[in-house]
């Protein structure tokens, strides 16, 4: 069994509503550590990067909104991921709103890079958050993270970790797609990374749509980093999200994602975002959201 390194990532200053800060907390009451330990892990809780609340910094440029604090937070994350990978554990990052990936990604693909390996990316999420300062309607960083990753957006962002591109498009998959704006569309074909929406969950299944994504995440690279927003399941059974979509990913669906991506041996990180225990019900959300991470490492019906 792994040794699984929790950190802990307060933010919400890249999202549009509060309370994601508190999605940590959340996911640990709902009992993330003793699920895990159940399984046969050793966990071990690095605790909370320090954050600030909106309340008392400045948003500064409305299409970068808290840009500095932002930045801090994501390059102390990128840091902390770095050291934990350095030590074979598993880095499972709990946030927060999905600004924090910017951090996740440039620690693992930063240790990986060390010895001359990429990695693979599979993003589970109602959107696509491939925005950039000029695509996006908001200017909340949490719409730009994946891009940012793909090397596109503010030189703050993009350098965290390093002047380098932290994923190639050849080896990212979003999964769970069911609205885009309309800079996002446009910069995912031009981009070239791969897209399976809800549509063609629907159509072809959910089996047959993460063994492509985790065939096109794994190919030539040292593994795949799993990024898994809350707000990719349907709201009826994850309704503590700050932007919710209909018509999601069922229960089921979600755990045979799971499921697959911890048989395929090739996870090597995970980061679980988006909860807000403000907008939920008696915690609903964040219990959903540890039986995925249970399924992602290794729980089964029998």
């Amino acid at each position: 069994m792994s040794v699984i390194r929790l950190i802990g990532v307060p933010l919400d200053l890249g999202a549009g509503r509060r309370g994601t800060d508190m999605g940590p907390s959340a996911l640990r009451l709902a009992g993330l550590t003793e699920r895990l330990q159940e399984l046969g892990h050793t966990v071990k809780d690095k605790g909370d990067i320090v954050t600030k609340n909106p309340e008392v910094i400045r948003v500064g440029d409305e299409k970068l909104k808290y840009l500095n604090e932002v930045t801090r937070a994501v390059t102390a994350l990128a840091d902390d991921v770095e050291k934990c990978l350095a030590d074979n554990h598993i880095p499972l990052v709990l946030g927060g709103d999905h600004s924090i990936a910017i951090g996740t990604l440039a620690g693992v693909s930063g240790h990986f890079r060390k010895t001359n390996q990429k990695i693979g990316v599979i993003w589970i999420d109602a959107h696509g958050d491939m925005n950039t300062p000029d695509t996006s309607p908001s200017g909340n960083i949490h719409g730009m993270p994946l891009a940012v990753s793909l090397g596109h957006g503010h030189p703050k962002l993009t350098g965290v970790g390093g002047e380098f591109v932290k994923v190639n498009p050849e080896n990212t998959v979003l999964v769970g797609i069911r609205t885009l704006d309309d800079g996002e569309i446009d910069n995912i074909r031009r981009m070239g990374v791969t897209v399976f929406t809800m549509r063609d969950i629907d159509e072809q299944g959910m089996s047959r749509i993460i063994r492509q994504a985790i065939d096109i995440a794994a190919r030539d690279t040292a593994g795949i980093h799993v990024s898994f927003d809350a707000d990719s399941m349907d709201p009826s059974i994850a309704p503590g999200v700050g932007t919710p979509v209909p018509g999601g990913l069922t229960y089921r669906e979600t755990h045979l994602a799971m499921e697959s991506l911890c048989d395929s041996k090739k996870v090597i990180s995970a980061e679980i975002v988006e909860t807000n225990p403000i907008l939920d019900i008696k915690n609903t959300t964040a219990h959903v959201g540890v039986e995925m991470m249970a399924s992602l490492f290794g729980k089964r019906i029998m």
